[in-house]
């Protein structure tokens, strides 16, 4: 799943408050612990994190040096 930096800031949110409810985009969930929280919050950076790597191109850059 595709995630987003506003659930990763409402996880936060709802973290850094003790609530267990979050609404984003209007979609209401309601975890059971804010362990449940913090391991959505992994989810959540790890799917962004992912999602940046792979958008990110690697390149490479050689440098050569020519004697006279």
């Amino acid at each position: 799943m595709a995630y987003t930096t506003t659930q990763l800031a409402a996880i936060e949110a709802a973290i850094a408050t003790g609530e267990l409810t979050v609404e984003i985009d209007n979609r209401r969930v309601t975890y059971r612990s804010i362990s449940d929280l913090l391991k959505a919050k992994r989810e959540i950076e790890a799917g962004l994190i992912a999602a940046a790597t792979i958008a990110t191109p690697v390149t490479q850059s050689y440098v050569q040096r020519v004697r006279n």
